[in-house]
């Protein structure tokens, strides 16, 4: 007889093939057929997936590195550095998905280590994280506009529409393979690191004593935080909140019952923020159709209030 958890994560798959099939008939396009469904649709729709799945795994690990609910790339800047360094290719001219990547990854990586000198490593109270992370978002933000005050009228367009968060870029089901494989990788060392990862949650001294490399770990949580949410931010812009509410949902559902067990949580995400993406772009192409509204829209309607109503049970958090 299948577990709670199994039950549940069997039951997020199945939420996760619903909402990619609702998402593929769904649209702008009333009469839509097969080619409209294949050419366009079908690479929006994984690639929605893919993003969200990266985005949720980011944040859940930022906040069991942080030890704070309140951690998410936007919110701690990892996705505001991603942004400059995918701005400063695309306001240099670069073009290309690789070139656009590696200088999000850049300066996702950069902001990570950025805040590792500020406060002194990822073990300080999550206050001091979190007020850090907040001015280097802030920092990230002010970068970027004067990027797009000193770009050129060519690029300045595409900027400013890439920084709002949209999928409508991806066009070609090879970039859509590309994030698929980031997504899959990653998934794939979270997983067979979850164990080590629900131990060190424990707190670094327990984790010490029963063998884990404490430092080892960190590192590659960060590395892999950087990489989900720079993959991310390459392929969709900005897009905010879903890091943050996605944990927080896994967590209702089997904290309660459990206890906060990483070797679900973590892959969980990934399914998870997938389908809560995949919906979130299927209401933003629908909702006044036949014109679009970018999703980073409405992740950030669903996520302000939600961040406010999270930032309120600050001290109720079981982790």
């Amino acid at each position: 007889m299948p577990t709670s958890k199994t039950t549940t994560f069997i039951l997020l798959a199945i939420l996760s093939l619903a909402s990619v099939v609702l998402a593929l008939f769904v649209g702008s396009v009333s009469d839509a057929d097969a080619a409209i469904i294949y050419q366009l649709r079908l690479p929006r729709v994984l690639a929605a997936f893919a993003v969200g799945g990266l985005l949720a795994m980011s944040g859940s690990l930022l906040q069991v590195l942080t030890r704070n609910p309140l951690a998410e790339p936007s919110v701690l800047g990892v996705s505001g550095g991603a942004s400059v360094g995918a701005l400063a290719v695309l306001m240099l001219g670069g073009a290309g998905t690789i070139w656009v990547a590696g200088g999000a990854w850049l300066g996702a990586i950069t902001v990570m280590i950025l805040l590792w000198i500020l406060v002194g490593g990822f073990s300080v109270h999550p206050s001091r994280l979190l007020l850090a992370g907040v001015m280097v978002a802030t920092g990230c933000g002010a970068i970027t506009t004067l990027m797009i005050a000193f770009a050129s009228n060519v690029a300045m367009p595409g900027m400013i529409h890439w920084l709002m968060g949209d999928l409508d870029s991806v066009m070609s089901l090879e970039s859509v393979g590309a994030i698929l494989g980031v997504w899959l990788s990653v998934l794939i060392i979270v997983w067979r690191l979850s164990p080590k990862i629900h131990i060190l949650q424990l707190g670094t001294d327990k984790a010490m004593t029963l063998g884990i490399d404490v430092s080892y770990i960190q590192w590659v949580m960060v590395l892999l935080s950087a990489l989900s949410a720079a993959a991310a931010v390459s392929i969709a812009g900005s897009i905010g909140f879903v890091g943050l509410l996605v944990p927080h949902i896994l967590r209702a559902l089997i904290v309660k019952q459990h206890g906060p067990d990483q070797r679900f949580l973590l892959p969980a995400s990934a399914l998870l923020g997938g389908a809560f993406l995949v919906l979130s772009d299927m209401f933003a192409r629908t909702v006044i159709a036949p014109s679009q509204l970018p999703v980073g829209v409405i992740t950030a309607l669903i996520g302000v209030p939600s961040f406010l109503w999270i930032l309120s049970r600050f001290r109720q958090w079981n982790s």
